[in-house]
């Protein structure tokens, strides 16, 4: 089963469909695993939607995967009409999140067209199809929104426009965010200085500034978070000396606030998809902090890294394992590309070897392992097998380390041969 994501993946790209007698047995196994939908539903073909309606079990496939579902041509209008007015609730998002992923402003003049009759749970779920293909001529419609009855609504609403670096709520934010961070012109080196906000007035919960601070959290600072979290990047460029993204993340912040102040940098660079924001956040793979010139977690870097390109992801994450090893690797490892570039690929083997011979028990990186089974390229196997092999245990060396060891990389050239020979079986 671990292997199935990959084979159903493998299986679409070449085209082939599920056997109508395996529908069933494929629409219960993605049932329980959310991470096998997509390429499921895909396999199945529309016979999934027909079987969904018949099965409340399966009502999963009625919300397929944007662009899955074809919407009706411009020809058919009413009859988008009448299934958008009259559909179940999860064939009006699937509706919905097609025609958004083929015809963006069509998607939001249907919603636009029902709005104010929608249930606010209906409200929150429709409005969160707009994340697909968000353009500034979605800004009229969410700037409305931000006067929703719901909290929630208007939350989703103020974090979409806030994604759009142009948008009326984000100079808002920005003007907001420079009031509170600023270079300190008195000091004899450049520098940043922070002012919290004093209060959270209804300009800016409308905004979707959250007024009450989770437990344990002081309110000033939730809200400068919430501020700079919303500015646009851009805009500190501009008001901080056109310094770059690196230079400023390098500033020197006063009173201890630069680990809140990085890490709403951090959450901007990913809402904002911005990749020069996130290398600078990032810094050298190398650092001696494993956490990063700007990142202030492990957690915030692998959310960086997704705003790089996958080469460029992988290249660093490879960086990273050769100065820091694997015992810090295994969140970075889970947002590389599929099956690892060469080098990430080298890396983990290399440094999976350097803890063999350290002494240490497998288990210690039986995550790691278990992403190497259905990550590694399978031509990796040349090199592991080397490795199956007791070695000579060293005196320090944990008792029976050795065995353990071996046993695991057999379990791993055994997984790559069986995804090697299951890719070979798809090609025919």
């Amino acid at each position: 089963m671990e292997l199935l994501p990959q084979w159903l993946t493998l299986a679409n790209d070449r085209g082939f469909a599920a056997p109508p007698e395996l529908l069933p047995a494929l629409l219960n196994a993605a049932r329980g695993r959310t991470d096998l939908r997509p390429q499921a539903l895909v396999f199945a073909g529309p016979r999934a939607q027909w079987l969904a309606r018949l099965n409340p079990d399966w009502k999963f496939a009625l919300r397929a995967a944007p662009g899955r579902i074809p919407a009706p041509g411009p020809q058919e209008q009413g009859g988008l009409q009448r299934r958008w007015q009259e559909g179940l609730f999860a064939e009006r998002v699937a509706l919905l999140a097609a025609l958004r992923a083929r015809d963006p402003d069509a998607a939001r003049e249907l919603l636009s067209g029902t709005w104010a009759t929608e249930r606010a749970e209906d409200r929150l779920m429709f409005l969160d199809s707009l994340r697909t293909g968000l353009r500034p001529a979605d800004e009229p419609f969410l700037e409305q929104a931000l006067g929703d009855r719901s909290r929630n609504v208007r939350a989703t609403a103020a974090e979409l426009l806030s994604a759009l670096p142009d948008s009326a709520l984000a100079a808002r934010m920005a003007d907001r965010a420079a009031s509170c961070v600023a270079l300190d012109r008195t000091a004899s080196a450049p520098a940043l200085t922070v002012e919290t906000p004093h209060e959270c007035d209804a300009g800016m919960e409308r905004d979707g500034v959250a007024p009450k601070p989770p437990a344990g959290r002081g309110e000033r600072s939730w809200w400068l978070g919430q501020l700079v979290e919303a500015a646009p990047l851009t805009s500190w460029q501009r008001r901080l000396g056109d310094r770059s993204p690196a230079d400023i993340v390098a500033l020197p912040v006063a009173d201890d606030w630069r680990g809140e102040l990085h890490a709403a940098w951090c959450r901007a660079a990913v809402r904002q998809r911005d990749a020069n924001w996130s290398r600078a956040l990032l810094g050298s793979p190398s650092s001696p902090d494993a956490a990063g010139p700007g990142a202030v977690s492990l957690a915030e870097r692998a959310k960086l890294l997704t705003t790089l390109p996958a080469s460029e992801r992988a290249e660093w994450v490879a960086g990273f394992i050769d100065s820091h090893g694997l015992s810090e690797a295994f969140q970075l490892l889970g947002v590389c590309a599929v099956p690892w570039a060469p080098a990430l690929g080298r890396a983990v083997v290399d440094a999976l070897n350097i803890a063999r011979d350290a002494g240490s028990y497998p288990w210690s990186f039986s995550g790691v392992m278990g992403l190497a089974e259905r990550c590694l390229d399978p031509a990796e196997v040349v090199r592991l097998e080397a490795l199956t092999a007791v070695p000579d245990e060293p005196e320090d060396a944990s008792p029976g380390a050795g065995g353990y060891w071996s046993e695991a990389f057999q379990r791993l050239v055994s997984t790559l041969r069986l995804r090697a020979a299951m890719r070979a079986e798809l090609d025919g």
